[in-house]
């Protein structure tokens, strides 16, 4: 099984790849003629590249510029409190309200760190939008995608959304290679609360977290 540095950097890059990269013509399709969970797909990949062209010269003299971006654009379409509830899984039966919000703040901060991070970096890839077959009308969906590498296999990736009480459509879990960013995260967090406890689990991803709050 691969190491959770080597698959939290393929997600990462991925997930960059699909909001940076000018994409093939599925993904370029009209918004309208898309179910809505794609169609916000699009517009997010629309909006970050549009923000990246605008704001090369301040990303060039300073690439902490590259945090707000994320925040503003990106990380909207995330459910923080639901992706925060899966990634800790049994552990957030035990945590107290504080620790809960403390959590669930410090795991949208490591997810911009991560993303933003891995966005200075991205290869220029193309990614093709998967036919979508989901029934809207179960409220939880996947969007597939595949990343085309010149050279050797396609890598799949999936986006599972759910349309929230707000009937706003949401990513909750990013799949790579089948592997679930909420599951490998919720198998690393596991094992450093049982052997540092929750508060101290916490302030080791605040700590590293500083750039981003500075």
């Amino acid at each position: 099984m691969m190491k959770i540095k080597q698959i939290r950097n393929k997600v990462a890059i991925v997930f960059v790849m699909l909001l940076s990269v000018v994409t093939l013509p599925t993904i370029q399709a009209d918004e309208h003629e898309m179910p809505e969970p794609q169609a916000i797909v699009k517009a997010a990949s629309d909006d970050m590249l549009q923000a990246l062209q605008d704001n090369k010269v301040e990303l060039e003299q300073d690439p902490s510029v590259i945090y707000g971006l994320v925040q503003d654009i990106i990380m909207p379409y995330f459910d923080f409190g639901k992706m925060s509830k899966l990634a800790l899984g049994k552990n957030w039966r035990n945590a107290n309200e504080l620790q809960r919000e403390r959590f669930t703040e410090e795991f949208r901060l490591l997810l911009v760190r991560t993303y933003s991070t891995a966005m200075l970096e991205y290869a220029d890839e193309e990614i093709r939008m998967k036919p979508f077959h989901d029934d809207l009308s179960k409220k939880k969906v996947k969007v597939g995608l595949e990343i085309i590498q010149p050279g050797g296999p396609s890598i799949p990736m999936t986006l599972s959304m759910y349309l929230n009480k707000a009937e706003e459509w949401k990513v909750f879990d990013v799949k790579i290679d089948g592997i679930s960013l909420i599951t490998v995260h919720r198998k690393n967090f596991s094992t450093q609360i049982r052997n540092d406890g929750m508060d101290k689990f916490i302030d080791d991803i605040a700590i590293r977290n500083e750039k981003i709050k500075a």
